[in-house]
């Protein structure tokens, strides 16, 4: 019971769920977008700001990847391991594995996101599920997990000249990397330019990545590139500027390093930084344990670059706990408001104790533990 309350939440003025992300009409009549599909996504709020055919399925090549690095992330990345000799056996793009080498999952997901690896992709499936197969249902199920409804992956690597059954959507892809973004290693991947990995034995590679964005493109976070002959060139990036984070994903883009460069450019003009104020900024936090019974707590405005006109719609979510356990000492983190927008977290403002509430040095008496044997259970 103490432990449920520990994490008890008190929300002092919830968003509505929203069913679908909102879309803007953002004017890019500028930009000649190359790709057949093509979605910019504001990584905070998961509203579309720029959408055409994002809903098409179509095959993504090797930007399937960021799923099999998503995956291989949860796992344990620095136990060392030999490669699976026929996994390392396929066509296209490599990492340069070869029989005998030794790694951990970490240097196979910089093989997958840099070079486009497909050994690396492959040896990763093995590691993992044992097989490629087995894989591919983790990979699907996490596809579910996610809420993308309309993507199917056959292989790790997203070699798809045999299959018709490799597919995703723009919209799709966006929503993958939203969600790998949150992972910091992940992030510190895509964003490697080079990397020179060991395999053990006297033996390394120099692996480069591919995303020639990184080089040229301004707050450029990272990505992943891909190519097939039935899928042409695809593209999925992230790009921060001020304060905003964007998804461009381009699916079969002639042009796809200017289409993305373009969108950016545009897209970002129409950010403004906006002042978030919480509708309450005190707080009187109940203590336990000390003489002061109760510590004056306080929370201020975040700024945050928004589209413009987004600030409509904003809600809000006090998060704190019936009451703490003393020592309180002023400057401590006692909970957060919460800025929402389409039921996602777009900024948080920390609630920090104005004062100390030391705990209390005297024996409790009976009356007292019977409060707080009370309070601990309600």
């Amino acid at each position: 019971m103490k432990k449920f309350f520990s994490i008890l939440a008190v929300a002092l003025s919830l968003t509505s769920v929203a069913v679908m992300p909102n879309s803007f009409s953002v004017d890019v009549s500028a930009a000649s977008v190359s790709a057949k599909a093509c979605v910019v996504l504001d990584a905070d709020s998961g509203e579309v700001v720029y959408e055409k055919n994002i809903s098409e399925r179509l095959p993504m090549a090797s930007t399937t990847k960021i799923m099999s690095t998503l995956i291989a992330l949860e796992g344990n990345l620095d136990e060392e391991f030999t490669v699976d000799s026929d996994a390392i056996k396929v066509e296209g793009s490599s990492m340069g594995l070869k029989e005998g080498y030794k790694v951990t999952l970490k240097k196979l997901c910089y093989g997958m996101m840099l070079p486009s690896g497909n050994d690396a992709a492959n040896a990763t499936a093995v590691r993992i599920a044992g097989d490629v197969d087995s894989f591919v249902d983790m990979m699907n199920q996490k596809a579910k997990e996610l809420g993308l409804k309309n993507t199917h992956f056959v292989t790790p690597s997203g070699l798809d000249d045999y299959t018709d059954e490799h597919y995703s959507t723009a919209y799709d892809m966006a929503v993958l990397m939203k969600a790998a973004l949150k992972n910091k290693t992940f992030r510190e991947i895509i964003a490697t330019k080079r990397i020179t990995v060991d395999m053990g034995e006297g033996n390394s590679n120099t692996l480069v990545n591919t995303n020639k964005l990184l080089s040229y493109c301004q707050g450029i976070i990272g990505g992943k590139t891909g190519f097939t002959d039935k899928a042409k060139r695809c593209l999925v990036s992230a790009c921060e500027r001020n304060g905003a984070t964007l998804i461009c994903v381009t699916l079969n883009a002639p042009d796809d390093w200017n289409d993305h460069t373009v969108l950016y450019n545009q897209i970002f003009q129409r950010y403004q930084s906006v002042t978030l104020k919480p509708s309450v900024d005190s707080f009187r936090l109940p203590v336990v344990g000390s003489e002061s019974e109760y510590v004056n707590a306080y929370c201020g405005s975040v700024k945050k670059s928004l589209l413009d006109g987004d600030a409509d719609g904003i809600s809000e979510c006090t998060v704190i706990k019936p009451f703490y356990y003393a020592p309180v000492k002023k400057g401590d983190v006692m909970g957060e408001v919460r800025f929402i927008k389409n039921s996602e977290v777009i900024a948080k403002s920390p609630i920090i104790a104005g004062k100390d509430a030391p705990e209390s040095k005297k024996e409790l008496g009976l009356l007292d533990k019977i409060e707080l044997f009370f309070k601990n259970l309600f």
